[in-house]
């Protein structure tokens, strides 16, 4: 059974792509198996617009490409603005159910952690 050059490249970009640790039960590589499945025939020269945009998504061509500033990324209103979400995105991934709750229920009544 033979794939054709498009198939591998998908193959290959899902087996790349990392997994969303916020979203375990989402997943970006069942959405473009899906996509690749419902795309039957569609004209070549799209099929390699496509897998060319996953490519650059995956190599990070444009965050190379367009770098943020230290300015844009350290706002003067809160300047651990961004650190303060990264952190929170990496605790997040480690809560329980319970865990999850009591945040939502302290942000909700705004109470500081």
């Amino acid at each position: 059974m033979s794939t054709t050059p498009v198939a591998r490249h998908y193959a290959r970009i899902m087996a790349k792509w990392p997994a969303d640790p916020l979203r375990p039960a989402l997943s970006f590589q069942k959405a473009l198996a899906a996509h690749q499945k419902s795309a039957a025939t569609p004209q070549q020269q799209q099929q390699n617009k496509d897998v060319n945009a996953l490519y650059s998504l995956l190599d990070d061509r444009y965050k190379r490409a367009y770098p943020l500033s230290a300015r844009f990324l350290k706002p003067n209103s809160k300047a651990s603005y961004y650190d303060d979400l990264v952190a929170e995105l990496e605790r997040s991934t480690h809560r329980n159910w319970w865990q999850g709750f009591v945040t939502k229920l302290k942000a909700r009544l705004r109470f500081d952690s």
